[in-house]
């Protein structure tokens, strides 16, 4: 049996529940103080003013057992707002709630950088991934990706020795694809190993892209080596720049699809790319990479979709637990529609306080009345 506190089944409880996404669950802790607090209030907040609308929980027995099971192949859960959490992704959009870990979990806090690209990479470009990545080791960088076939694999394999972080889609226990187990097995001996999803979760279609917004949040910067037009690789490069952090790409061929993806990146505005010092001489200060994500157009909104819970960039909310009028519910639900918009013109535009506007929309989300989206952006369902 494993030695768990009561806060640690508290936040994975909070975290499984049904209709909690991960600024729902940050908003809750914020504004009841723990995750303990935040179940407390659930009946209440979900019954009030007559709503019919049910939270599950899950029990606390179940919770212990993922916990046990993680726990049996050497993993450890990390809670978002704890000392271990890593501060580069805590300042994303919709950070994980709970992450699981298996290795050396200090890895990420370091300064890392992320390497993506295509799975069918050519000879030349996991060649020149694996260089990169070794480079970019040696200088003292962490390198993210997510243990895919083709570039994340070499680049994985090009930091083996100076430290390398793979991010899974499925559970931590779940190894996808099979021909990357041994270097799943190598990564949790030298470096580490991290997924968000519960324990036993075989990872589908839509968990990848969920996977690609820690990859990009972990990271101060997101290199792309090999990428086709619409790739999940492009995913993590405009998640990575929602977030504020720079992107580099690898030029290519334009008689290569697999280099369309990164030509495009390229074209709008990333870092071309050749070595490690192209890298070292355009990364930013640390300091920029953990401040809030710049509010960003809502064109390329549909390309986050990658969850249909909410999510967007949080603000604090009063911890003070006060109960948002009525009205002001209202009021914001006749201002949204179905395009984003901004959190902070709901504020001006009801003339409350952020606080309260925050609170408001809390309730809201919990009913299935409104949507977040990246960039501190919030619609009403259905948003296109």
């Amino acid at each position: 049996m494993g030695n768990f506190t009561d806060d640690e089944i508290a936040a994975l409880r909070l975290a499984r529940a049904s209709d909690i996404g991960p600024v729902t669950f940050r908003n809750l802790v914020d504004r009841f103080g723990s995750a303990r607090a935040a179940i407390e209030a659930l009946p209440s907040i979900a019954s009030r003013g007559g709503r019919a609308r049910h939270i599950k929980v899950p029990p606390v027995a179940e919770a212990r057992s993922e916990l046990e099971r993680a726990a049996a192949v050497g993993a450890r859960m990390i809670v978002l707002g704890n000392a271990a959490y890593p501060l580069l992704l805590a300042a994303t959009s919709g950070a994980p709630p709970v992450l699981f870990v298996v290795g050396r979990a200090e890895l990420l806090a370091g300064s890392a950088i992320s390497i993506v690209g295509a799975r069918n990479a050519s000879a030349n470009g996991r060649k020149l991934a694996a260089s990169l990545a070794s480079g970019l080791g040696a200088r003292g960088h962490v390198v993210v990706s997510g243990l895919a076939r083709g570039i994340d694999a070499a680049a994985h394999q090009g930091a083996l020795a100076t430290g390398t972080v793979a991010v899974l889609a499925g559970g931590i226990d779940q190894i996808y694809p099979e021909e990357n187990r041994t270097l799943a097995g190598e990564i949790s001996a030298n470096g580490a190993l991290v997924a968000e999803m519960p324990f036993g979760h075989i990872a589908r279609a839509t968990d990848f892209p969920r996977r690609n917004r820690i990859i990009a949040g972990l990271a101060r910067a997101t290199l792309v080596v090999e990428a086709a037009e619409r790739s999940g690789s492009l995913i993590t490069a405009r998640l990575a720049a929602d977030f504020g952090r720079e992107v580099f790409a690898v030029p290519g061929s334009p008689l290569d699809a697999r280099c369309k993806g990164t030509n495009g990146l390229l074209r709008d505005g990333a870092i071309l790319t050749e070595t490690p010092d192209d890298i070292e001489a355009h990364l930013p200060p640390l300091e920029r990479a953990l401040a809030p994500a710049p509010v960003r157009g809502t064109s390329k909104q549909a390309d986050f979709d990658f969850t249909a819970r909410p999510r967007g960039t949080v603000k604090a909310v009063s911890r003070l637990g006060a109960v948002p009028s009525e009205p002001l519910a209202h009021r914001i639900l006749e201002l949204l529609g179905p395009s984003p918009v901004a959190i902070d013109d709901l504020v001006r535009q009801t003339g409350a306080s952020a606080a309260d506007v925050q609170g408001a929309l809390l309730d809201l989300e919990l009913d299935g009345l409104t949507a977040r989206h990246p960039g501190q952006l919030v619609s009403k369902p259905g948003a296109c």
